[in-house]
C-alpha cells in the first residue's frame, strides 16, 4: 500500500498526453504496408481510411496539404505502402498513423489496377474501334498536350518544323503528380470547348505527349478522368506517352497511338517537301493523261472528218440541188397555170351564153302556158259533162226496191257514223278533262291559294330568287285575289325576324281573268 500511496495522481488528459508523446518519440517515421479500406474525403479535403491486414487493423488520416500530393488516389482494396508517424487520438483513445506518402505495394500491385481499370472503361466502350475519329490530312492547327519545360515539345516543334511547319498551341501542364491528370484532362477539354472562328484558333488535331518513365511515372495517363476526357474529345487525339514499350490507358481511348512523341509529329503532318514531289508527279501525270486523251480524240475525230467529207463541199452541194428544184418548181407553176387557163378557156366556149339561155327559158314558159290553159278549158268541160250526166240520173223515176234498201242501209250507216262520232267526242272531252285537272292542280294560282304570292318586274317577267331582286326595283305581287305593286328595300338575312308592326296591305286591284289554255 505504501507502494501504490507514493504513484502520483495523473488527470485522464495528462495520462493521455504522456501516452501520446510517448507513442510519437518511439514511431516518429514508420512505413506500414497493408491493404487500404473504406477511405472517405472529408469536404475539408482530409481522407480518413483504415490499413488492415489479415490479422490488425490500422485507422489512418491523411491531413488535405498531403492529400494533394499523393502519387495514387486511395481506393477500396488497393494495396498500398505508407509513410508517416504513429499518434493517437485522446477523444476516443485510439491511436492511428499519420500519412505522408503512399504508393503502391509493387509494380504487381499496380498492373493489377491498370487490368482492372481497363476492364471497367473497355466494358463502357471507351476504347470501340467505330468511336475513332480520322486523323486531317494536313491540320493548319495543332494543339500539343505537355510540359513547356521538357524535351518533348522541342522534338515535337522541330520535327514539325522539317516536315510541315503549322500553327502548334501548346497547354503547359504537369505530367506527373497528383495534380497532373486534372491539368491534362482540362487542356483536353478546354481545346474542344474553343470556338470556331475566334481569335485563337481552334485546333483542327490535338497531340498528347510525354516522355518515357516507370509506371509510377506515367500513372497520370492511366487516370480514369484523363482516359475519359480522350474518349470524349470532339477533336481527333494522338496519344504518345512513354517510349514504344510504354502503353498507357489514354493509348486505348485516342484515336491514333504514336510509339514516341516525335513519332506523333511525323504522323501528324506529311513531309512538305515528299508532298510538293507528289503533286508535281500528280501535275505531270495529268498533263501527259489530257494530251494523250486530246491526241486519241483529235485522231478520231481526223477519221470521222475524212468519212463524211468536206462539209463545206457538202453544203455547196446541197445548195446547187436547192437552187435547180427552185427553178424547176417556177418552171412547173407557170405550165401548171397556163394550162389550167386553157381549160378554163376550153370550159368557158361549152357554156352557153346567158341571153341565150334565158330566151330558152321564156319560150318554154310560154309553151308550158298554153298547155296549162287548153288543161283548164278540157277540166271544164269534162266537169260540166259529168254534172249533167248525173242531173240525167236523178231524174224522177220510179222506186224500186233496191233503191229502197239503199236508202235504208244509208239511214243505218248514218246512224252508226253518228254514234261512234258521240263516243270519239266523249272520250277526247274525258280527256280533256283529266288534262285540266292535272294543269289546275300544278298551276301556280293553286301555289297562290296556300298564302304564297308571284313577285314579277316591271316588265311582267318572274323574279325567281333574292339575288335577281335589286333595292328600290318596282315589283307587282300576285295573290289569289288579285294584284299589289310594292318597292324592294334593302336585302334582310335569311333567318331575319318579321317586323314586329305589319305594313298597311295596299287596296287590291281586281283580280285579272287567266285566259283558258284550251
Amino acid at each position: 500500500m505504501e507502494l501504490l500511496d507514493n504513484l502520483p495522481e495523473l488527470s485522464v488528459s495528462e495520462l493521455s498526453n504522456q501516452v501520446k508523446r510517448t507513442v510519437e518519440t518511439s514511431f516518429d517515421r514508420v512505413r506500414v504496408r497493408g491493404e487500404i479500406s473504406r477511405p472517405s474525403f472529408a469536404a475539408s479535403g482530409h481522407v480518413y481510411l483504415t490499413l488492415k491486414d489479415d490479422k490488425a487493423v490500422l485507422d489512418g488520416v491523411v491531413w488535405r496539404g498531403n492529400a494533394q500530393r499523393l502519387s495514387v488516389r486511395p481506393e477500396e482494396g488497393m494495396e498500398v505502402i505508407c509513410t508517416g508517424k504513429i499518434t493517437t487520438y485522446p477523444g476516443r483513445s485510439k491511436y492511428q498513423m499519420v500519412i505522408e506518402q503512399m504508393e503502391l505495394a509493387g509494380e504487381g500491385a499496380l498492373l493489377k489496377l491498370l487490368e482492372d481499370r481497363r476492364r471497367k472503361l473497355a466494358a463502357e466502350g471507351l476504347f470501340d474501334e467505330d468511336r475513332k475519329r480520322a486523323l486531317p490530312f494536313l491540320p493548319r492547327v495543332i494543339g500539343v498536350v505537355t510540359s513547356p519545360t521538357g524535351a518533348v515539345i522541342r522534338d515535337i516543334l522541330h520535327r514539325l518544323t522539317d516536315r510541315f511547319p503549322v500553327h502548334v498551341l501548346v497547354a503547359p501542364v504537369l505530367v506527373q503528380g497528383e495534380n497532373a491528370k486534372t491539368q491534362i484532362a482540362a487542356a483536353i477539354r478546354g481545346f474542344n470547348a474553343m470556338p470556331e472562328g475566334g481569335v485563337v484558333p481552334r485546333p483542327d488535331l490535338l497531340i498528347v505527349a510525354r516522355g518515357g518513365g516507370s509506371l509510377e511515372d506515367l500513372w497520370s495517363f492511366n487516370e480514369e478522368e484523363v482516359v475519359r476526357a480522350a474518349a470524349e474529345s470532339e477533336i481527333p487525339l494522338i496519344s504518345a506517352v512513354g517510349h514504344e514499350t510504354d502503353t498507357t490507358l489514354i493509348d486505348f481511348a485516342s484515336d491514333r497511338r504514336a510509339p514516341t512523341p516525335t513519332a506523333a509529329a511525323e504522323i501528324a503532318v506529311p513531309v512538305r517537301s515528299e508532298l510538293l514531289a507528289q503533286v508535281m508527279d500528280d501535275e505531270g501525270r495529268l498533263l501527259n493523261a489530257v494530251t494523250r486523251r486530246l491526241g486519241e480524240a483529235r485522231t478520231r475525230l481526223d477519221g470521222m472528218a475524212r468519212g463524211l467529207g468536206d462539209p463545206r463541199s457538202l453544203i455547196e452541194s446541197r445548195a446547187q440541188t436547192v437552187d435547180y428544184l427552185d427553178q424547176r418548181l417556177a418552171a412547173g407553176m407557170e405550165r401548171g397555170l397556163d394550162q389550167r387557163a386553157m381549160a378554163v378557156a376550153r370550159l368557158a366556149d361549152r357554156l352557153p351564153r346567158p341571153e341565150t339561155q334565158l330566151a330558152r327559158i321564156a319560150g318554154d314558159l310560154a309553151v308550158l302556158s298554153q298547155r296549162l290553159e287548153a288543161v283548164g278549158e278540157r277540166f271544164q268541160d269534162s266537169r260540166r259533162s259529168a254534172f249533167e250526166r248525173v242531173a240525167a240520173r236523178l231524174r224522177p223515176e220510179p222506186i224500186t226496191r233496191a233503191a229502197r234498201q239503199a236508202s235504208v242501209d244509208l239511214e243505218r250507216g248514218g246512224a252508226r257514223l253518228e254514234a261512234a262520232m258521240d263516243r270519239g267526242l266523249s272520250d277526247i272531252a274525258a280527256r280533256l278533262g283529266g288534262l285540266d285537272g292535272l294543269l289546275r292542280a300544278n298551276s301556280f294560282e293553286r301555289t297562290l291559294d296556300r298564302g304564297f304570292a308571284l313577285v314579277r318586274d316591271d316588265a311582267g317577267v318572274p323574279v325567281l330568287s333574292a339575288s335577281e331582286a335589286k333595292p328600290g326595283q318596282a315589283v307587282s305581287l300576285q295573290f289569289k285575289d288579285g294584284e299589289a305593286s310594292a318597292v324592294i328595300g334593302a336585302r334582310a338575312r335569311r333567318s331575319g325576324a318579321r317586323s314586329a308592326k305589319p305594313e298597311e296591305k295596299p287596296e287590291a286591284k281586281p283580280a285579272a281573268k287567266q285566259e283558258t289554255l284550251f
